[in-house]
């Protein structure tokens, strides 16, 4: 479905609905464009496998369903992870800026919360802008923080592609401002391994999706599944870029994954 076609989604679903499959994959592209699709599949008593984006979970109470598992990235853990890395980088005190997504977008509304969590006391957040996902938004914004604020020590841009257009801006400028972004791209891996971006969180849609599979194998044996399924995430900088490049687009080394412990 295109990106942004939340009811032809939804309609896509319904079809689905009514055709006998053992197991439903979702990934919403709102918090509610599925949940009335996925009525019929509950009643069939049909597992559902919600991956990624979350369908929320009051508005399915009300339609009369849970789902049988989420399975994604914790994005508050993402963006702690990046604000983390941060605090290795910069002496305490230092002026950092945010670079957030779409305003009210749940996924950079949490990425942004989980760094603030990670430098809260430690870090002086100096102003935080919305860049909507535009890698030339952010660019521009980044080039008026800059100008704004001559002693800035950091970027976080809540995506890899705001990222990849703070440090750009940083670069021109000419000058040692750390750039982090979260995503884990092969454009920002690349960047990274080159010495531009300074750093990213990786998460793993491959993984994601591996996940949701075994899920419904795990169902399919009649076992429960366990609720909530947090995919891995890892921090990428100079030291393992290359390594990550290689092993895109797995995350290389293991991982937990209950559901692989469940199917043996």
């Amino acid at each position: 479905a295109n990106m942004g076609d939340a009811t032809g989604q939804a309609d896509r679903l319904t079809a689905m609905a009514m055709q006998d499959f053992d197991c439903y994959l979702v990934n919403p592209i709102s918090v509610s464009n599925l949940v009335q699709a996925l009525v019929p599949v509950a009643q069939k008593k049909k597992p559902i496998v919600n991956i990624d984006s979350t369908i929320d979970p009051e508005q399915a109470k009300a339609a009369g369903f849970a789902v049988s598992t989420y399975i994604g990235t914790d994005n508050v853990a993402a963006g702690a992870l990046a604000g983390e890395e941060m605090l290795k980088l910069v002496p305490k005190g230092s002026k950092v800026a945010l670079v957030a997504g779409i305003i009210g977008d749940v996924g950079s509304n949490a990425r942004i919360k989980g760094f603030k969590q990670a430098v809260e006391g430690k870090l002086d957040i100096v102003v935080m802008v919305s860049a909507d996902w535009d890698r030339e938004k952010a660019l521009t914004a980044a080039t008026d923080i800059l100008a704004a604020h001559p002693d800035l020590a950091g970027f976080f841009a809540a995506n890899d592609i705001m990222a990849l257009g703070v440090e750009r801006a940083v670069r021109t400028s000419g000058k040692d401002v750390k750039v982090i972004g979260l995503d884990g791209i092969v454009d920002a891996l690349k960047s990274i391994a080159a010495g531009e971006l300074t750093a990213t969180v990786a998460q793993y849609p491959y993984v994601v999706g591996a996940m949701g599979l075994e899920a419904c194998a795990v169902a399919a044996k009649g076992k429960e599944l366990p609720a909530n399924v947090p995919a891995p995430v890892l921090l990428i900088n100079k030291d393992n870029a290359e390594a990550s490049l290689k092993n895109f687009p797995r995350p290389g080394g293991d991982y937990p994954d209950p559901f692989r412990e469940m199917l043996k």
